[in-house]
């Protein structure tokens, strides 16, 4: 993933609409994959990059095909893991992931996924806590989810 997409996947819910209702048409497929990097942006007229953010990522998988268009995307894993850390005006978050694989889709605040997976994190911030441990786990706050070894159902309204 380049690093303007992962810069621009960070933010979710109503932060998420206002920095990619503007966001291009865009699709991926992938046989095999590793990727690292950093990202840096906030201020620029620009898709994704018009609130601050900062983190780091590393990730390496077996098939993934994405698709994208304005506050519109889906997702499909084959087996995985990663791992990211970073921060926003409204807090920071680190998590690992490791999936057998999963296929997911989100329109604006809403999103839902299927898999199996033990993501194990932790997000805080003004808006909210996330806690999950081997893929199961709970948000409250501006995202409410549930998850449960993976398979999530979330709606985050801000």
């Amino acid at each position: 993933m380049a690093q303007n997409e992962k810069a621009v996947s960070t933010t979710d819910g109503v932060l998420g609409l206002i920095d990619n209702y503007d966001r291009e048409a865009g699709a991926s497929a992938q046989s095999t994959y590793a990727e690292s990097g950093a990202f840096d942006t906030g201020f620029s007229d620009k898709p994704g990059h018009q609130i601050p953010k900062a983190g780091v990522y590393a990730g390496t998988g077996v098939g993934h095909v994405t698709s994208r268009y304005g506050v519109f995307e889906a997702d499909a894993k084959g087996p995985s893991a990663s791992t990211e850390a970073g921060v926003t005006p409204l807090g920071a978050q680190a998590i690992a992931r490791a999936e057998i694989a999963s296929v997911s889709a989100s329109a604006g605040p809403l999103r839902v996924k299927a898999g199996l997976g033990v993501d194990t994190g932790v997000k805080v911030g003004a808006s909210g806590v996330e806690v999950k441990l081997l893929g199961t786990g709970f948000a409250i706050g501006r995202e409410t989810n549930v998850s449960i070894l993976g398979n999530e159902v979330s709606c985050s309204v801000m």
